[in-house]
C-alpha cells in the first residue's frame, strides 16, 4: 500500500485531471471492448416505371437516374422508413427480441423489449438508413444488425416489401381510374340507348320509317304534279284556238286542271303549313332526334376507346424496383468504428475539459 500513496496523493491533489484521464479511459475501453459488433448489410435500388413504350430502346443513364422519378423514390424512401414497415419488418423478423437481447451492451441494444412505437421507431431509424444518391439517382438501403444474417434479412426484406408496396399504391390508383371510366362508359352507353329509343318512338308515333324519305317522295309528287298542271295549261290553250268554253274538249281539260291544282295544294299543305303538324316540321323533330341519337353513340364510341387506352395504360403503370446490388451478406462487423470513435470521444472530452478550464480561469479573472 506505500508504494500506491504517492498515486493517490496525485489523485487527490489534480482531481480534475484524474477525472479527465479516468473518463479518456473509460470510452477508450468502452469502443474498444464492450461495445457489440453490429454487421452492416448494404443494397443499391433505382425505382423504374414499366410505361416505356415496346419499341423504346433502353436509356442506361436514363435507368441509371431513376427515370427521372425522384418523387417515386422519395416516397419509398419514406414508406421504407415508416412505422408500417418496422411493424412488418418485427413480424416476420422479430426485431424487438433481436435488438434487445440483454447480451449486447447496454448502450448499443434497446433497452425494453417491450419499448413504445416511438422509442423503438427512434431506434430503428439509427440501425436504418435509406439514403438517396442525387449524382446516380439511386437509393442506398443500409442495415445494422448483430449479426450478419439479421442485417442481410432486414435490408432484402425492406427492398421486398418496398416493390410491394409501390406496385400496390400504383395498382390501386390504375384500377380506381379503369373503374371511373367504366363507370361513365356505362353511364354514357345508357345515354345512347335511350336516345336510340327516343328516335323508335317518335317513328311510332308518327307512323313513319323515315320523315325525311317520306318528304322527298312527296316533294317529288308535287313536282310531278306542277309538271302535269303545265302540260295541262299547254294543251288548254292550244286548243282554246279552236273550240269554245263550252266544248266539252275544254270542259275535260279544265276538270283535269282543277283537279291537278287541288291535289297539288292539298299535297304542299302536308309539306308546309302555318299551323298543325306539317311534315316538315317532322322532318326537323326527327332529324334533331337522330342527330342526338348519332353524337351519343359517337360519345360512347370514344369512351369506349379511352377505357381500352386507360386499361392498357394502368397495366404499364407498376413501378419496378431495379436491384443494382442486391443485399449484401457482410463478412466482417463495420460498425462501431472502435478506433475512430475512440478518437472522437478523446477528443471530446479534451475540448470539453478545455473549455471548462478556460471558463474557470475566466470567472477568477473577473474574481480579482
Amino acid at each position: 500500500m506505500t508504494r500506491w500513496k504517492p498515486i493517490q496523493a496525485w489523485v487527490l491533489t489534480h482531481r480534475f485531471w484524474s477525472a479527465l484521464i479516468a473518463a479518456c479511459l473509460l470510452v477508450t475501453v468502452y469502443w474498444t471492448l464492450i461495445a457489440s459488433d453490429r454487421y452492416v448489410s448494404e443494397a443499391h435500388v433505382v425505382l423504374q416505371r414499366t410505361d416505356g413504350s415496346p419499341g423504346q430502346a433502353a436509356d442506361l443513364g436514363a435507368l441509371l437516374s431513376g427515370g427521372g422519378n425522384r418523387a417515386d423514390q422519395m416516397l419509398l424512401r419514406d414508406h421504407l422508413l415508416s412505422t408500417d414497415m418496422l411493424r412488418k419488418l418485427d413480424a416476420q423478423l422479430g426485431l424487438r427480441s433481436h435488438f434487445s437481447d440483454a447480451r449486447h451492451d447496454l448502450l448499443s441494444r434497446l433497452w425494453w423489449s417491450d419499448a413504445p412505437d416511438e422509442l423503438f421507431q427512434r431506434y430503428f431509424a439509427s440501425r436504418v438508413s435509406v439514403e438517396f444518391d442525387d449524382y446516380g439517382g439511386l437509393l442506398v438501403v443500409r442495415s445494422q444488425a448483430f449479426d450478419a444474417a439479421t442485417a442481410h434479412a432486414i435490408t432484402r426484406a425492406l427492398v421486398q416489401e418496398g416493390e410491394a408496396h409501390m406496385n400496390g399504391l400504383a395498382r390501386k390508383l390504375a384500377q380506381d381510374q379503369v373503374r371511373f371510366l367504366e363507370e361513365q362508359v356505362a353511364a354514357l352507353g345508357k345515354r345512347a340507348i335511350d336516345a336510340r329509343q327516343d328516335v323508335l318512338q317518335y317513328q311510332n308515333s308518327k307512323g313513319l320509317l323515315s320523315p325525311e324519305s317520306t318528304a322527298e317522295n312527296l316533294s317529288g309528287v308535287v313536282n310531278r304534279l306542277q309538271t302535269q298542271l303545265s302540260e295541262l295549261q299547254a294543251r288548254r290553250s292550244a286548243v282554246a284556238g279552236y273550240l269554245t268554253s263550252g266544248a266539252p274538249g275544254m270542259v275535260e281539260l279544265d276538270l283535269q286542271i282543277g283537279a291537278v291544282e287541288r291535289q297539288m295544294r292539298r299535297e304542299r299543305e302536308r309539306l308546309t303549313s302555318s299551323s298543325g303538324q306539317t311534315l316538315n316540321r317532322t322532318v326537323e323533330e326527327y332529324q334533331r332526334l337522330k342527330m342526338a341519337a348519332e353524337f351519343s353513340q359517337n360519345v360512347y364510341s370514344h369512351a369506349l376507346a379511352s377505357l381500352e387506352r386507360g386499361r392498357i395504360e394502368a397495366a404499364r403503370t407498376l413501378r419496378q424496383v431495379l436491384v443494382l446490388q442486391s443485399a449484401s451478406v457482410p463478412q466482417h462487423p463495420l460498425e462501431p468504428r472502435r478506433l475512430h470513435h475512440t478518437v472522437v470521444s478523446v477528443l471530446a472530452l479534451l475540448l470539453a475539459a478545455a473549455l471548462y478550464r478556460l471558463m474557470l480561469a475566466i470567472i477568477k479573472d473577473h474574481k480579482d
